[in-house]
């Protein structure tokens, strides 16, 4: 590749345009096809990925390029707080509810990320990275780095839970019959953080606005009970 490609494909224009462009096309996509593994997050992984491999672009220079894109991300933080604040009516009264099954989802999903690794005999090392699969990353990292886990396996760990959640969650849901907003919110928010809250706005404003609440403690949660596990346990 010559270096006038090269420098064309490294510039900040051409990557934001390529993200950006990736995105739109994996929408369409989704939306005419409707497959789980077509879900624009898991497409867009693999082609951005697949492009700097084949190109030699380091990701540090990728993720300079879309700093834009990551400022917005901060925005739309505030977006759930504006949702937040119009639906605030259906979370007025359950707000012990909320707490209580956020709490108990936190400490299933560290337990049975323990459990698991216990039964298959995995590495301490392995199994605390994996314990906050279901917060949001940079606290799901922080708390992995705290314990001794490899950030880098939390991180994928996140990203592979929250596809999941987002793909078999509505399924699962509507299997068993949750048809409350205010639930199915909390359970998208809660079990797979950013990318479930995502999928939960797709359904309704109000899902929308708990799945942000629910991100919000369960980081808290998850914070206060993998220490506590691992005092008692370890």
């Amino acid at each position: 590749m010559s270096e006038g490609i090269r420098a064309f494909f490294s510039s900040q224009l051409f990557l934001l345009t390529l993200t950006v462009g990736v995105y739109c096309v994996a929408r369409v996509l989704y939306r005419r096809f409707r497959l789980g593994i077509l879900n624009p997050l898991i497409v867009s992984m693999v082609v951005i990925i697949g492009f700097l491999k084949l190109t030699g672009i380091e990701y540090s220079t990728y993720y300079e390029a879309n700093s834009l894109i990551n400022f917005m991300l901060g925005l739309s933080v505030v977006a759930l707080g504006y949702l937040l604040y119009v639906n605030l009516e259906y979370i007025r009264g359950r707000e012990v509810s909320i707490l209580f099954s956020v709490f108990v989802g936190s400490l299933v999903g560290v337990l049975s990320v323990v459990g698991m690794a216990l039964l298959f005999r995995v590495d301490h090392a392995v199994m605390v990275s994996l314990e906050p699969k279901s917060v949001t990353t940079p606290i799901a990292v922080e708390l992995s780095q705290q314990t001794g886990g490899i950030p880098a396996l939390t991180s994928v760990a996140v990203i592979v839970v929250g596809l999941l959640g987002s793909i078999l969650g509505p399924r699962m849901l509507a299997l068993i019959g949750v048809r409350d907003p205010v639930a199915y919110g909390l359970a998208l928010g809660a079990a797979s953080h950013a990318v479930g809250t995502a999928k939960a706005m797709e359904i309704g404003s109000v899902q929308g606005a708990v799945g942000g609440v629910a991100i919000a403690i369960m980081g808290i949660m998850t914070a206060l009970v993998i220490p506590l596990v691992e005092k008692i346990l370890f």
